[in-house]
């Protein structure tokens, strides 16, 4: 299982990779913004790959206890989109997807560094990259639960009439006692760790098919 035995040792080790993955999810929220026309993430320096401007204490502490968090959110105008609601979900969009990429590019290279590396530097590489899989595909799955202040409430809430979307808005006040009920529960990992270990095999055999090429 992609997520089983978690020690201090795995615990320290995805540290680099929680930052990584932290960092490009937040930058991507920050320039799906900006591209859609909202200048407040690049007027608040949010559109940016440095892991420090972007991390949230407890939301990070929950990644490398639980392996599911977030970082600090990226604060967005929605009045400056064309739509709102359509605009704050591609916001919101932008990050799992681009974690879910990062996790399918790092298994790429993963199932390469075994083949064309020594075992000498293909250890501390596989290490390193099984880190950067696991964290980016936890950000990536647990980031879309559909509940505040997760970006897959946003998704939803865009994917839905306008009429239905504002109401869903109004259980955003109870976003963080519901995300806590979550974390408590083990809700995240007894429903999303079976999603992202679907997806790790997926992975798998994408890089397997490519290596089919080259060999």
């Amino acid at each position: 299982m992609l997520f089983s035995n978690l020690s201090l040792e795995t615990i320290i080790a995805n540290i680099p990779a929680l930052l990584i993955g932290l960092a490009f999810h937040e930058c991507a929220h920050a320039w799906a913004a900006d591209r859609l026309g909202d200048p407040t993430p690049r007027s608040q320096g949010r559109l940016s790959l440095n892991p420090l401007v972007h991390l949230d204490p407890i939301g990070t502490l929950a990644c490398l206890l639980f392996r599911f968090g977030w970082a600090k959110p990226v604060m967005i105008n929605v009045y400056n989109f064309k739509n709102p609601i359509r605009g704050r979900m591609l916001v919101s969009l932008a990050g799992p997807v681009t974690n879910l990429i990062i996790g399918l590019i790092a298994t790429i290279i993963y199932f390469f560094a075994q083949i064309w590396l020594t075992a000498s530097w293909g250890g501390t590489l596989n290490q390193i990259l099984f880190a950067i899989i696991a964290v980016n595909l936890s950000l990536g799955v647990f980031n879309l639960l559909p509940i505040p202040p997760l970006d897959g409430f946003a998704i939803l809430a865009g994917l839905l009439p306008q009429r239905l979307a504002i109401r869903l808005y109004a259980l955003e006040r109870y976003g963080m006692i519901l995300l806590m009920l979550v974390l408590i529960s083990n809700v995240a990992g007894t429903v999303l760790s079976p999603l992202v270990g679907l997806i790790w095999n997926v992975y798998q055999a994408i890089a397997v098919s490519l290596i089919s090429l080259f060999i």
